[in-house]
């Protein structure tokens, strides 16, 4: 049997969860103001944003410990995987 096969589906099924559970996506009030400076957005609804760019069909989700990572459109969301709180974002280090 081969484990990248097996491997590739547990990631995908570990992504459904975040996936499942958007819904619960949210973050502080301190939260939004870093991920507007990081990110160098200016947007109403950071959560809206970052929800949006989860859904994206270029989006890479990796859960590594208790934060979900996802990389996406050059930047890179930290979500926490038991409370779905957007953690922190910041666009990749080229």
């Amino acid at each position: 049997m081969d484990l990248t096969i097996i491997s590739n589906e547990k990631k995908i099924i570990m992504a459904n969860d975040l996936i499942i559970n958007l819904d619960k996506l949210h973050t502080t009030e301190m939260g939004i103001d870093r991920i507007k400076r990081n990110l160098e957005i200016d947007v109403e609804d950071v959560i809206k944003y970052c929800y949006n760019k989860i859904l994206s069909n270029t989006a890479i989700i990796e859960r590594k410990g208790k934060n979900w990572y996802i990389f996406v459109d050059g930047c890179k969301i930290t979500v926490n995987a038991h409370s779905y709180t957007i953690i922190t974002a910041h666009k990749e280090k080229k």
